[in-house]
């Protein structure tokens, strides 16, 4: 095997630069050929950054809660809040808003339509990721059935599930995860990779021709001791991610190595406490809170972009902007690239 590009590599924080400005929440985005961005936005849809920069939100109806709650845990928990954003094969924009707890599905000019709100009959609970694979079926995780997602940060509660939907209609694949979080599969979408943020693992399973999930193992260390968030696959097949409210970015090689790439949290004191009281099973919200770096607060995705795919953007829960840099390999191509 050739040698990884990663080997040595590591982001010099003067390097970064960044896009965007006055954003709220901007947790996922979604990369296009022109250098176009589309970044989540609290106040109910996305905002589009064109390759010159300029920018414009696109709602349904704008929303006010996010910015104007009177405390964070209630500004992170009600209102609308849009979170795992991918394109539909007609360029729509699929939404999993992680506040009305339900898939949603807009174009680029507003309009929007619910696509799931119920499975088995029961509320869907916290609809976090959506990914649609080459085969147009979408798939997406459900973090908790908890409606205050911060109270299943916890080392006791595992029930997320991840579901699919095709031409059979939605159901769910695979359950028992520990606060899913976002979803890739591989090159050959042999495997699809799951974040289990509580977990803090990676567990990848395989794909069968129907849609099925099998073979649970875990890809990389048993425990990163730090909370996952957002995942993607370079063209190598390393695996980057992010560690959300101790903010560093890291890659699974593909042998199983982790690497740190980047380091915002740097050992802090708070990243401690929150982690040892969450082993103890007494995190809370204000322990959270006091938690996050400078350079993307509470950095949650990693999105490959640019003509060449080697601009890598930072999403985070509770940056204004998107930082990016250049990574020294390409990312792999989407299903909409």
């Amino acid at each position: 095997m050739p040698a990884n590009p990663i080997d040595g590599f590591e982001v010099d924080p003067a390097s970064i630069r960044t896009v965007g400005r006055d954003l709220q929440r901007p947790e996922c985005i979604l990369a296009e050929r022109d250098g176009s961005l589309w970044a989540a936005d609290a106040r109910g849809g996305v905002v589009h950054i064109a390759p010159d920069g300029s920018q414009r939100i696109v709602t349904q109806t704008s929303g006010a809660a996010f910015a104007n709650a009177t405390d964070d845990a209630r500004r992170f928990t009600e209102g609308t809040l849009p979170n795992g954003l991918a394109f539909a094969r007609n360029g729509d924009i699929l939404i999993s808003n992680f506040g009305t707890d339900r898939l949603e599905v807009m174009k680029r000019t507003g309009e929007t339509e619910v696509l799931h709100d119920r499975i088995d009959g029961r509320p869907i609970g916290k609809v976090n990721f959506v990914l649609r694979d080459s085969r147009d079926r979408v798939w997406l995780t459900v973090s908790t059935t908890i409606p205050n997602w911060m109270q299943a940060i916890s080392p006791a509660i595992r029930d997320g599930f991840v579901a699919v939907a095709d031409d059979k209609g939605l159901r769910i694949v695979a359950d028992g995860f520990h606060f899913t979080n976002e979803i890739r599969l591989d090159a050959k979408e042999e495997w699809l990779y799951v974040v289990e943020t509580c977990g803090m693992r990676v567990t990848r399973l395989r794909v069968g021709e129907d849609g099925s999930l099998s073979q649970r193992e875990t890809f990389g260390p048993e425990s990163h001791g730090a909370f996952i968030d957002g995942i993607a696959f370079d063209a190598f097949g390393n695996l980057w991610g992010t560690h959300v409210m101790t903010d560093r970015i890291f890659a699974i090689t593909p042998d199983g190595d982790l690497r740190i790439l980047l380091d915002d949290d740097r050992g802090s004191q708070a990243g401690k406490a929150l982690i040892e009281a969450f082993h103890a099973d007494r995190a809370t919200p204000e322990l959270m809170l006091t938690c996050g770096g400078a350079i993307a607060p509470w950095m949650a995705s990693v999105t490959f972009g640019g003509p060449d795919l080697r601009n890598l953007y930072i999403g985070s829960l509770r940056g204004t902007t998107i930082p990016w840099f250049r990574a020294p390999v390409a990312g792999l191509p989407m299903a909409h690239w």
